[in-house]
C-alpha cells in the first residue's frame, strides 16, 4: 500500500492530535512522515520467509511477586508536607479551562 504524505495528511494527523502546526513545522512533519515511509518500505523488502514470530524478547519468564496491599506513609504524613491540603486531600490549582 503506498501513502502519500501530503499537507491533508499532515493536517488530519495535527487535527486528530489536537497539535497546530506553523508552515515551517509542517513541512518537516512531512518530510519526517516520508522517512517513516521509506524505511518501513525497506523493511518490506525483507525476505521473512520461514521466521517465526517473535512473542518474547527473551526465553526468561516474568518473575511476579504477590500483590500485597501495604502501607508505607500514613494519611497524615502524606498530607504533612503539601503546601495547601485540607483534612482529607491535596489541593492543586486549576489547571483545565474549557474552551
Amino acid at each position: 500500500m503506498i501513502m502519500v504524505v501530503n499537507e491533508e495528511l499532515v493536517d488530519k494527523l495535527a487535527h486528530l492530535a489536537k497539535l497546530e502546526f506553523t508552515p515551517e513545522q509542517k513541512a518537516d512533519m512531512m518530510a519526517d512522515f516520508q522517512k517513516i515511509l521509506d524505511f518501513v518500505g525497506k523493511l518490506e523488502e525483507l525476505d521473512v520467509e520461514g521466521v517465526e514470530p517473535l512473542i518474547h524478547l527473551t526465553s526468561h519468564s516474568a518473575s511476579l511477586r504477590p500483590d500485597v496491599p501495604h502501607v508505607t506513609i500514613t494519611h497524615e504524613e502524606a498530607l504533612k508536607n503539601s503546601p495547601l491540603a485540607d483534612s482529607d486531600y491535596f489541593k492543586v490549582p486549576k489547571v483545565l479551562a474549557k474552551h
